[in-house]
C-alpha cells in the first residue's frame, strides 16, 4: 500500500513538471497569477502574443517603410482623404476633431515672427552694404503685386458676367449674423494700413502676427546693420543665421504633424457644413474654382514663360505649400515651406525672406478675384442690374480695401459686407456665402499661396539673382550642412564617432573611405551629376 502511494505522488510531481515546463515564455510557476486558472493565463499569453507579434509589429514595421520612403505631400493628401470621410460619416466627430486642426495652425503661428525676422536680416543684411538696393527692390515687388492682383480683379469680374452664378439664387439667412461688419470695413483705411506697416512696437506686432510690420523693422535692422561696423555686424549676422537654421528645424518637425491637422481641420469642416448647402450654392462655388483656374492659366503661366521662370519645376517645388494652403484654408500654416521650397528652387534669401512676407499683405491674388466675384454674385442673386461704371467702380475699392487683409480675421467678409452696403447690394447674401466660405476659402488662399511664391521667382528674375551667384553660395552652405548631417547620421547608426569634415566648397575633406553616388549640383538651371565623391580618412593627429 505505502509503494502504490509513493507511486502515485512521484506521478504527480511528474505532471507538474511538466505542466510548468508548458508554461508560456518560460514563466516560473510562482508568477502566474494565482486568481487565474492556468489555461486562461495561457490564453491571455496566446492573444498577447498574436496581437504584438502577428498584429502590431508588423504594422509598425509597414509604418516605418512607408514613412521613410512617401514624401510629406503623401501623408497629407491621406489626411484630407480620411478628414472627409470622417466629416461625411461621422459629423459629429469630425467637429470635435477642430481643436487638432487648430493646434497645428497654431504651432506655426508660434515660428512666424522669428523665422521671417532672421531670415530677412540675415537675407539683406548679409548680401552687401547697399541701403538703395533694398528700396528699389521695394518699389519693383509693390508695382508687381498692383499689377497682377488687378488681373485677379478683371477675371473675377468677367466671369461673374460671364457664368452668372447668382441667377436663380434664393436668397434666405438671418443677417444678425453679419450685423456691423460694414462698420467694422470702413476702419481699414490708409491710415490703418499705415499702422499695421509701421507698429507702435516691435513686440506688438509680433503678438498680434502683423507680418507687414516685422518685414518692416526687419527691414529697418538690416539697414542699420548695414551702416555699423564690422564687428557689431558680424555678430548680429551670427545671431540671425543660427535662428533661422533653428526656426526651419522647427518647421521640419511642426510638418510631421501636418497630415494629422490637416485631416483633423477638413473633418470639422466638413462635418460643419455638410454636403446639402452644396444644392443652392454649387454654382457660386463651381464658378470661383474655374475663375482661380483660368487666372493660373491665362495669367500666372504666361507670366512664368515671359520670366523664364521654369514652369515644371516650379510647379513641382510649389506643391507642398499649395497643398498645405489648401487643406488648411490657412496661407500662415504654409508660408514656412513656401519660404524653405523657394529658397532650394533657386531664391536668394534676400529675396525670399522679403517678397514672401510681403505678397501676404499687397499679393492676395485669390482673395481679390474672390471679392470681385462675390460682390457681383450679391447683386445678381437681388436681381439687380449693374452697369459697367458701377462694376468698375467696385473693382476700385476692392483694389484699395484688400490690402492688408491678412493681418484681419475673417478680413475678405469684412470687405465684402462694407462693399455691398456702399453700393446698396442684398445684405442677405452675405450669411449666404458664409455658409459655404470655408469651402471657398481652400481655393483662394491655395492660390494666394501660389502667386506669392511665383512672385518671389519672378522678382529673382528682374533682379538677375534668380540661382545666380548669391543663391549658388547659399546653396553650397545648404547642401554642406546637409551632407554633415546626414553623414553624421549615418555614422551614429555604424557606432562611428569621427566627426565630418568640409572643404569651403561644399566638398568633404577628410573621412574613412565611403563614396556618395549621384551628387547632383545644380549650375544655372543645369544639373551636372558626379557619379561619386571619394571620401578619406582623416589623419589621427588632426581634429576638426
Amino acid at each position: 500500500m505505502l509503494q502504490g502511494l509513493k507511486n502515485k505522488l512521484n506521478f504527480s510531481e511528474k505532471n507538474n513538471e511538466e505542466l510548468d515546463s508548458n508554461l508560456p515564455y518560460g514563466m516560473p510557476p510562482e508568477e502566474v497569477s494565482k486568481p487565474y486558472p492556468r489555461p486562461i493565463q495561457i490564453m491571455a499569453n496566446a492573444i498577447f502574443y498574436v496581437w504584438n507579434n502577428i498584429l502590431l509589429q508588423p504594422f509598425l514595421r509597414s509604418w516605418s517603410f512607408l514613412a521613410a520612403r512617401t514624401s510629406l505631400t503623401f501623408w497629407i493628401i491621406v489626411g484630407m482623404a480620411v478628414g472627409i470621410l470622417i466629416g461625411h460619416f461621422a459629423p459629429d466627430a469630425g467637429v470635435q476633431l477642430k481643436p487638432l486642426g487648430d493646434a497645428f495652425i497654431r504651432m506655426i503661428t508660434i515660428i512666424e515672427t522669428p523665422l521671417i525676422f532672421s531670415t530677412l536680416v540675415v537675407g539683406i543684411a548679409g548680401h552687401g552694404d547697399d541701403v538703395g538696393k533694398v528700396g528699389r527692390l521695394a518699389v519693383k515687388t509693390i508695382i508687381y503685386f498692383e499689377v497682377v492682383t488687378t488681373f485677379a480683379l478683371a477675371v473675377g469680374l468677367i466671369m461673374a458676367n460671364l457664368i452668372k452664378p447668382g441667377q436663380g439664387v434664393v436668397l434666405f439667412g438671418d443677417t444678425s449674423q453679419v450685423e456691423g461688419m460694414a462698420e467694422q470695413e470702413a476702419s481699414i483705411t490708409w491710415y490703418g494700413e499705415m499702422e499695421m506697416i509701421i507698429p507702435k512696437n516691435f513686440f506688438v506686432a509680433a503678438t498680434n502676427n502683423q507680418i507687414l510690420g516685422v518685414v518692416f523693422c526687419a527691414a529697418m535692422f538690416s539697414c542699420a546693420m548695414m551702416k555699423a561696423d564690422k564687428k557689431s555686424k558680424e555678430f548680429m549676422l551670427r545671431i540671425n543665421d543660427s535662428m533661422s537654421m533653428i526656426m526651419f528645424k522647427f518647421v521640419a518637425l511642426i510638418m510631421n504633424y501636418a497630415p494629422i491637422g490637416i485631416g483633423a481641420a477638413l473633418a470639422a469642416a466638413v462635418g460643419k457644413n455638410g454636403v446639402d448647402i452644396l444644392a443652392n450654392l454649387g454654382k457660386l462655388i463651381g464658378s470661383l474654382y474655374a475663375s482661380l483656374a483660368i487666372f493660373v492659366i491665362l495669367i500666372l503661366i504666361p507670366i512664368m514663360f515671359m520670366t523664364r521662370v521654369p514652369i515644371f519645376g516650379f510647379f513641382k517645388a510649389v506643391a507642398q505649400p499649395w497643398l498645405i494652403a489648401f487643406s488648411s484654408a490657412s496661407s500662415e500654416s504654409a508660408l514656412p515651406k513656401a519660404m524653405e521650397k523657394m529658397r532650394a528652387f533657386g531664391c536668394p534669401n534676400s529675396l525670399t525672406a522679403f517678397v514672401i512676407p510681403c505678397g501676404y499683405s499687397f499679393n492676395l491674388d485669390g482673395t481679390t478675384l474672390y471679392l470681385a466675384l462675390a460682390s457681383i454674385f450679391a447683386a445678381q442673386a437681388g436681381n439687380i442690374n449693374l452697369p459697367l461704371a458701377t462694376q468698375l467702380s467696385i473693382m476700385g475699392t476692392l483694389m484699395l480695401s484688400s490690402k492688408g487683409v491678412a493681418a484681419i480675421p475673417r478680413a475678405s467678409l469684412l470687405i465684402l459686407a462694407g462693399t455691398v452696403t456702399q453700393y446698396n447690394l442684398p445684405y442677405e447674401a452675405i450669411p449666404m456665402i458664409m455658409g459655404v466660405d470655408a469651402i471657398m476659402d481652400m481655393g483662394r488662399t491655395s492660390i494666394n499661396v501660389f502667386g506669392n511664391c511665383l512672385g518671389c521667382c519672378v522678382m529673382s528674375r528682374i533682379e538677375g539673382s534668380f540661382r545666380g551667384m548669391e543663391w549658388r553660395e547659399e546653396e553650397i552652405d545648404r547642401r554642406r550642412l546637409q551632407l554633415i548631417e546626414q553623414e553624421r547620421h549615418q555614422r551614429q547608426n555604424d557606432g562611428l564617432s569621427e566627426e565630418v569634415s568640409f572643404d569651403g566648397h561644399g566638398n568633404a575633406e577628410k573621412f574613412e573611405h565611403q563614396e556618395l553616388d549621384d551628387v547632383v549640383v545644380v549650375h544655372d538651371g543645369r544639373a551636372d551629376s558626379v557619379n561619386s565623391i571619394e571620401i578619406t580618412p582623416a589623419p589621427s593627429n588632426k581634429h576638426h
